[in-house]
């Protein structure tokens, strides 16, 4: 069916197989993004070829690749895009996509890009703003810890770079590390420790409380973050909640569009 719109914001996330974060998460971010800007046809992508495939099979429901959402945007008359990732950091994941979109570009009258969430120095505070309204009841002798992913391209360098500025704005009890990079595990339970703190507090610092949010992080296995604190004697607390769910966060992406269609 011919859209009436020329003009179309494509939305590119990971992606998730549990349904119930997806609601709170990537649906949120979509109905912002849809709201916010509704001269633009919504369209949505994501980038887990894995994800995506589980879903087909035990959901049955389809959901786009980013080049089958961009081949379904030229049928559908789109020619003015605009692509907003849901992603924390210009990693692999968003290179690739960057990459994918552009196989398209001479197909369309024009092409923008909006920024992952970490991108500038901007973006730093107002993520870490976004995430600290709602830990505004955080005690002083408690542990906030943030699992964050982590990767192996050089963009990782922003989850310790991020740490430090918890600290720098005040911030002296909140930890970032990622489950797959640096810091480590081991590197958070060493700050964690000489901080004094008495009781530790488990939140991902992902987009979706996802696969990673409940085995890694919160799971019953010994390996989890919750049970490797436990042994070295902290009580601790698991918030089950993606960044996608923070209502700040979200404000954030919606900038990030801003920014881009100007």
């Amino acid at each position: 069916m011919e859209n009436t719109k020329r003009k179309g914001l494509l939305v590119v996330s990971f992606g998730t197989s549990v349904n119930e974060t997806r609601e709170k998460t990537i649906d949120a971010i979509e109905t912002d993004l849809k709201n916010a800007f509704p001269e633009y046809a919504l369209y949505r992508a994501w980038t887990s070829g894995m994800i995506i495939r589980k879903l087909k099979k035990r959901d049955k429901i389809q959901i786009d690749t980013v080049s089958e959402a961009m081949e379904r945007m030229l049928a559908d008359g789109i020619r003015q895009v605009v692509v907003q990732p849901t992603h924390v950091i210009n990693g692999i994941e968003n290179d690739q996509m960057i990459a994918d979109v552009r196989m398209y570009e001479d197909r369309l009258e024009d092409l923008r890009f909006g920024t992952p969430l970490l991108t500038s120095e901007e973006d730093s505070a107002a993520v870490i703003e976004a995430v600290m309204e709602e830990f505004s009841d955080l005690k002083k002798e408690e542990a906030l810890v943030f699992m964050g992913h982590g990767t192996t391209h050089y963009a990782n360098s922003i989850y310790a770079a991020l740490d430090y500025k918890f600290k720098d704005m005040g911030y002296e009890n909140v930890f970032l590390g990622t489950v797959e990079a640096y810091p480590s595990m081991e590197t958070l339970m060493k700050l964690v420790r000489a901080h004094g703190a008495k009781q530790v507090t488990l939140a991902p610092f992902m987009v979706v409380a996802g696969d990673h949010a409940r085995n890694d992080m919160s799971g019953e296995d010994d390996s989890s973050w919750r049970r490797r604190f436990e042994a070295a004697g902290f009580p601790v607390n698991c918030v089950l909640k993606g960044l996608g769910e923070y209502k700040g966060i979200r404000r954030i992406y919606t900038r990030h569009v801003q920014d881009a269609i100007k």
